[in-house]
């Protein structure tokens, strides 16, 4: 498996620790999108799509099963989050 393409939206919203969200495509066939870029106490992460569940709990939709595959979507998501330019600051609902 191969990350192809890797979208960053920033954003810039006050009271909150995110930061922005991700598109990644994988071998050109498949993407995973919603992934949020948070700024933790020390420093960035990435939160995988979730849904709540009927119990207030929150269910990861898509993540990496190993270290490695993590990895390698947090290289890529924070590369290209370092190399984006602007920041949308309008107002953004989380989930």
């Amino acid at each position: 498996m191969k990350i192809t393409s890797v979208k960053v939206r920033k954003i810039q919203k006050e009271n909150s620790r995110i930061r922005g969200f991700a598109s990644v495509v994988l071998d050109d066939c498949f993407v995973v999108t919603n992934i949020r870029i948070i700024e933790g106490e020390r420093g960035l992460f990435i939160a995988m799509p979730s849904r709540k569940k009927a119990d207030g709990e929150f269910e990861d939709i898509a993540h990496p099963i190993t270290q490695e595959c993590r990895s390698m979507f947090e290289r890529e998501i924070f590369d290209a989050y370092e190399n984006a330019e602007e920041v949308n600051s309008e107002p953004v609902e989380e989930e």
